[in-house]
């Protein structure tokens, strides 16, 4: 029988793999592989954080395939060529996949598919990473949704699918395997060791994933409603890398969720588990936005924005670094930005507010921000770093109709009152008193430690700047509409 060759990318999981499950229905043979080819998502190839994840995945995930009687072929190069070469290396009859959503890739798959049927071979694609394929929702008019509620009403309408396919036991193997190369040959790990705390915060792979998610079922779940807006407490699923990486997918969120909620586990609990699946809604719908506005990873959505009074660069470098090394001297930001860096990760509550305060309080623009994320980021993921950034901007999808800046010393005072979080990261903030921890330029003299840097900007001035470069485009946009000179 000629083998199946199974081509993963961002799918790195056993259970509840599509492709993996119809190419063992089938009974043939079936090669894995996984081909390394970063700049064909270019201009978002992965981050570093990002390829620290996949490095760890990847070794995991080779493991699980050994134990099930299989092994992962590495390969370096260009996905297309690569692939008819093991074509013809094993006598392949077919190539399947699962499939991404960036619209680099997209076009990337879209050519493959096509040369591979072109050369006489099968070529199927299917559906692992989400609820809902972003073509197959659409509101009255036909459209695609631009604000949340009414996309996640049509898809829980719809009804939110939780069948899983089952985990094999064992893959067969063909007769005689292809070469591959070695997992250090990617160069994906960093040559300085940065990646300490990382090391310590995660465990990348399909098992990591699944004791994150059972921790999170048996505690955090109960009270998420509430305690997800908190930073320092322990209030999230921290499922975002698994989920990019493909370790885990949403159907398997939605099926243990659905069988807490079968067991009766209260009202409260109960509220809980509805705002935790509205999350998974998010990530559907940023998916959906980046399919159906394929330009919004570097223009607004809004295109007014595009004409935003943005800070020249030449003025703002300094400002910019010290936001990145979590030194602006607003405690909550920095504590944001130094988990960032620690971690690979920030707190979603967090994420919002320290990107207020570079593109409202800094005025630098979104897409330096979103960069930034992108490269320190362990679930960099491109739909919702793309969503995330736009709508703290306020030129994406589900904008407030009122210019929204974040003001971190109340969003503090209201979500660290009792300043876990920032003495976490800030440690040398800790002997302040709580009265002064969210402002401690406010603190007298002698209190605040000199290593802490006074604030970059200040709160309620740069806020009415921001509120004034908004009326300006608004008023410039009315201007244009009415043909005003």
């Amino acid at each position: 029988m000629k083998p199946i060759l199974l081509w993963l990318r961002r799918d790195l999981r056993l259970a509840d793999n599509p492709a993996l499950a119809h190419a063992l229905r089938t009974g043939q043979p079936v090669i894995p592989v996984y081909i390394h080819a970063p700049e064909e998502e270019a201009p978002w190839s992965p981050g570093a954080a990002s390829r620290w994840w996949l490095h760890h995945s990847l070794a995991a995930f080779s493991r699980a395939l050994e134990a099930a009687g299989s092994r992962l072929i590495l390969r370096r190069g260009a996905s297309l060529e690569t692939l008819l070469r093991l074509v013809d290396e094993t006598g392949a009859g077919q190539v399947l996949w699962n499939r991404v959503y960036e619209p680099a890739l997209i076009e990337r798959d879209r050519r493959i598919k096509a040369a591979l049927k072109d050369r006489g071979l099968a070529a199927e694609s299917f559906n692992s990473a989400l609820l809902f394929e972003p073509w197959t929702v659409s509101n009255k008019s036909g459209e695609p949704y631009r604000v949340f509620t009414p996309f996640w009403k049509a898809c829980c309408a719809t009804g939110l699918p939780d069948d899983v396919e089952t985990t094999p036991e064992s893959i067969t193997a063909p007769t005689c395997w292809p070469d591959g190369d070695h997992l250090e040959f990617f160069d994906l790990l960093p040559r300085i060791p940065w990646d300490q705390g990382m090391a310590a915060c995660w465990q990348p792979g399909e098992d990591g994933a699944h004791r994150a998610l059972e921790h999170f079922l048996a505690g955090a779940v109960l009270t998420y409603k509430t305690d997800r807006d908190l930073p320092g407490q322990p209030g999230t699923s921290r499922m975002s890398p698994h989920l990019h990486f493909g370790e885990i997918g949403p159907r398997q969120l939605i099926r243990a969720c659905r069988r807490l909620q079968a067991q009766g586990a209260g009202a409260a609990a109960g509220a809980s588990l509805e705002a935790f699946m509205r999350e998974i809604g998010w990530r559907e719908f940023a998916f959906h936005l980046l399919f159906h506005f394929p330009h919004t990873p570097e223009q607004p959505l809004d295109e007014r924005f595009a004409d935003f009074p943005w800070r020249d660069a030449r003025d703002y470098a300094a400002d910019l670094e010290a936001w990145r090394r979590g030194r602006t001297g607003i405690p909550l930001v920095d504590a944001g930005m130094r988990e960032l860096w620690h971690t690979g990760w920030m707190h979603n509550r967090v994420r919002m507010i320290v990107a207020s305060l570079l593109v409202k309080n800094l005025r630098i623009p979104w897409q330096t921000g979103a960069r930034w994320f992108w490269d320190t980021l362990v679930d960099a993921d491109l739909a919702s770093n793309t969503l995330g950034w736009q709508w703290t901007a306020g030129c994406g999808a589900d904008a407030a109709p009122y210019f929204r800046v974040f003001n971190p010393v109340l969003q503090g005072e209201r979500f660290d009152g009792r300043g876990e979080y920032i003495r976490r990261w800030v440690p040398e903030l800790k002997p302040l008193p709580d009265r002064y921890l969210q402002a401690p330029w406010t603190a007298p003299a002698g209190l605040v430690p000199r290593e802490y840097p006074r604030p970059r900007v200040d709160l309620g001035e740069s806020r009415k700047a921001a509120l004034a470069a908004w009326e300006q485009l608004k008023g410039a946009s009315r201007s244009e509409a009415s043909g005003t000179p």
